[in-house]
């Protein structure tokens, strides 16, 4: 027998992506290379060309002439509710009957013998409409009075008005944030089989897929037991498949149970940019009074965000946006309140931080304005404004700040990168240099973690082991590139002790876990891992009482080893133990489960413990800016971040540094751009540019805080790791800002709206010019 010292893939160690191999060769298999049965359907959508309007009749007879169509799908042919509202509001037809609410909504589904012949057909319908007005962002719908999407959040603590009366200084203004869209590298895509009785499997790129379950039944009107969803791997989600793919797994599933055919909708790029929604933009009037020393004394702030035309996800989006609009600071009296407003715009949802980041960039902004106000060094506004000891460690939402380790991670980082000496030598660089301006900022992040509805912090898993030793893992959680399934896979070959070539991961389905929440909020390793572990402490607790009874032993006796276990003063190999068990009919699968502790949320009041634990981080980042042109590129980033005791840490590396390019991204490049008639125009890759190789930082040092261990018990003491890093791109925006404050010898903070893009920027430095 080979005597293994360690297994391979522990937990705590590096370990490749499972599918990674699978992904640089192209043979990893998405829904969209499950081979098609004899007799495969083909879906697109039909959508309108206004975006408000009356729907006074639809002609069909094209569309139905066309060759290759087989059927068209309105309203009418919903055998169930007409309705995949996320939240159950009832505001989110799968095809409307009588209004059209947005420029591009989907009104019908033409199913033909193939995708080219839905597509063309598609075009044909004649739609008589009674053109309605329209308002497109939020401020436009406050002044046209238009509704909110659901009801808005207040947070408050101290007094507002006594705060400001005892400040030195105070300052009032706006800022537009701009939305993002999530360029997933594989676009929607549903397909649907269907079964005898009311039966339909429904494989699909799904974040939610106990959400597709129930929203299909919904539609179909039968219960969540005859609906089936798979899902192998996501090419990526971002949130963009949390409550998105709804349509497409309806459509398919009605068109395939209606013609009892299988069906397959996969829209192409621009359709679906522009049916499916985009991170809210916001605009956010901010008020904030401080002392002499740059300390905040007050922050009032009201944020208004573009929703689009139905609830959709809008309210935990913009709720978060309030829990975040902190930071890492303290405010001693504080009122934040949110506006999410309906506009006829594509109905906006998740998008990694999930409203958070539009709250951090407003906390920054508060902070650059402080420091330009005062003539200070940000990094030192920011320090004085960390959140500290008991009387200073209260957020907005009454929770406690216990686990606090800004100070040490910035401090670390502010050294490391050089920030004091680099500054310095900016400043006199900036000092003689007529058009080449540089910029640096070092920004911390602190991000809670859990979902804000306290429902969704549960996760099941189940596992098999088969009597030849090898592992069946399955769990709730989905693969959308993260590594989610390689993590959880370290965790239960920990648990048993066992290589992990051991264990086989596979697809995630309702058929074995039921009621799974969105892989979403940064929680997939923290609750499935969790739900992972307990499923395999049963098992290896029933073979610790098998061996100690057969081996006559206490079960203080039985201990696993990489790859065998000790019984006593015996060591047989885990196959040999595994066989034994099976032989003597010991149940060798279990059901794990597990849910967040500690959590709890009073929305009416305003108060509770919504985040398990926070997760923190800071980015350095240096730019040089053409003011010429207002072109820039990112000279060197910095990044010292938060995850605990990492899972993997090479994996955690490349989601900081994905995350941060993603989240430099939106601050810079990536604008979303409505014409006045309501029209998406930013709606492919040629007009909607997400950062390319070339963008990224041309020194690029990530580092994860090995020193960090969560004070929580998480899984393995980790730390969630998807969303925070996101917001380690808005040191990238206050470089530019400061770049562009020194065309006016940084006197004037230069308010810069997100996206930053070249454009913003050349303005930005032709209006400081005019004040100067």
């Amino acid at each position: 027998m080979k005597d293994h010292q360690t297994i391979s893939g522990a937990v705590h160690q590096d370990r490749q992506h499972d599918s990674a191999i699978k992904h640089v060769t192209g043979r990893a298999e998405y829904t969209d290379d499950i081979a098609e049965p004899v007799g495969t359907l083909h879906a697109y959508l039909g959508v309108s060309t206004v975006a408000h309007a009356r729907i006074k009749g639809i002609d069909l007879s094209a569309v139905r002439a066309a060759p290759g169509v087989v059927d068209v799908l309105t309203a009418e042919d919903v055998p169930g509710v007409n309705d995949i509202s996320p939240t159950g509001k009832q505001d989110e037809p799968v095809f409307p009957t009588e209004k059209v609410e947005f420029h591009g909504q989907p009104l019908f589904a033409v199913i033909a013998e193939t995708r080219d012949a839905a597509r063309r057909a598609a075009e044909l319908a004649n739609v008589d409409y009674e053109v309605l007005p329209h308002a497109l962002d939020p401020v436009e719908a406050q002044e046209a009075g238009y509704p909110m999407v659901t009801d808005p959040l207040k947070l408050e603590r101290g007094d507002v008005e006594v705060g400001r009366k005892a400040a030195a200084h105070r300052i009032q203004a706006r800022m537009s944030i701009g939305g993002q869209d999530h360029m997933y590298l594989e676009g929607h895509i549903a397909f649907a089989l269907p079964g005898e009785d009311e039966d339909v499997i429904v494989n699909c790129s799904t974040q939610h897929p106990s959400e597709a379950q129930h929203m299909v039944a919904h539609v179909l009107g039968v219960p969540n037991n005859a609906v089936t969803v798979n899902v192998r791997r996501m090419g990526g989600g971002f949130g963009g498949k949390e409550s998105q793919m709804n349509l497409f797994c309806a459509v398919a599933a009605i068109a395939a149970k209606k013609l009892n055919r299988p069906v397959k909708i996969r829209p192409d790029r621009d359709q679906d940019m522009t049916a499916t929604g985009k991170r809210h933009d916001f605009v956010v009037d901010y008020d904030v009074a401080f002392d002499d020393e740059g300390r905040i004394q007050a922050v009032e702030g009201g944020f208004a965000a573009r929703c689009g035309y139905s609830s959709d996800l809008s309210g935990p989006v913009t709720d978060r946006a309030l829990f975040h609009a902190d930071n890492a600071y303290f405010y001693p009296n504080v009122l934040l309140k949110s506006r999410p407003m309906k506009t006829n715009t594509v109905s906006n949802t998740a998008f990694r931080g999930f409203g958070g980041p539009q709250g951090v960039i407003v906390a920054e902004r508060m902070i650059e304005e402080i420091a330009y106000a005062l003539g200070k060094d940000p990094l030192d506004v920011r320090k004085a404004n960390f959140y500290g000891e008991e009387g200073r460690d209260l957020t907005p939402y009454h929770q406690k700040v216990e686990d606090n380790i800004l100070d040490r991670l910035v401090g670390e980082l502010e050294e490391s990168a050089e920030y004091r000496k680099r500054r310095e030598e900016i400043i006199a660089f900036n000092k003689d240099s007529k058009i080449i301006k540089k910029g640096i900022a070092l920004t911390p992040v602190k991000f809670g973690i859990s979902f804000t509805a306290t429902w969704y912090n549960q996760a099941g898993a189940l596992i098999h082991v088969y009597n030849d030793g090898s592992i069946h893992l399955n769990h709730g959680g989905t693969e959308m590139g993260q590594g989610l399934n390689t993590k959880v896979a370290q965790v239960v070959a920990d648990a048993f002790q066992v290589d992990f070539e051991r264990i086989k991961i596979t697809k995630t389905t309702t058929e074995k876990v039921p009621n799974t929440s969105a892989t979403a909020a940064s929680s997939g390793s923290d609750l499935n891992g969790m739900a992972a572990l307990d499923a395999a402490e049963q098992i290896v607790a029933r073979l610790t009482t098998f061996a100690a009874e057969k081996y006559g032993v206490p079960e203080a006796e039985v201990e696993f080893l990489p790859n065998r276990v000790r019984i006593g003063g015996e060591v047989v190999t885990f196959d040999a133990l595994v066989k034994e068990a099976y032989m003597a009919r010991v149940h060798l699968s279990a059901a794990g489960f597990y849910k967040t502790p500690k959590i709890h949320w009073d929305r009416a009041a305003g108060k509770g413990r919504p985040f398990f634990y926070y997760a923190y981080g800071a980015a350095c980042s240096e730019v040089s800016v053409d003011t010429l042109t207002g072109e820039y590129r990112v000279e060197r980033t910095d990044i010292l971040h938060d995850v605990g005791r990492s899972l993997n840490p090479i994996l955690d590396k490349g989601q900081v540094e994905g995350a941060f390019i993603q989240g430099m991204g939106w601050l810079t490049t990536e604008e979303l751009w409505w014409d006045k008639e309501g029209r998406l125009r930013t709606h492919a890759p040629s007009t909607y540019k997400i950062p390319l190789a070339s963008d990224r930082p041309r020194i690029f040092n990530t580092r994860l805080a090995e020193w960090s261990v969560n004070k929580e018990r998480t899984i393995k003491r980790s730390k969630a790791v998807g969303e925070p890093p996101f917001m380690l791109g808005i040191s990238v925006f206050e470089a530019l800002s400061m770049a562009v404050a020194s065309t006016a010898d940084y006197k004037h903070c230069p308010r810069l709206d997100a996206p930053a893009t070249p454009e913003r920027v050349l303005m930005a430095i032709e209006s400081l010019k005019g004040q100067g």
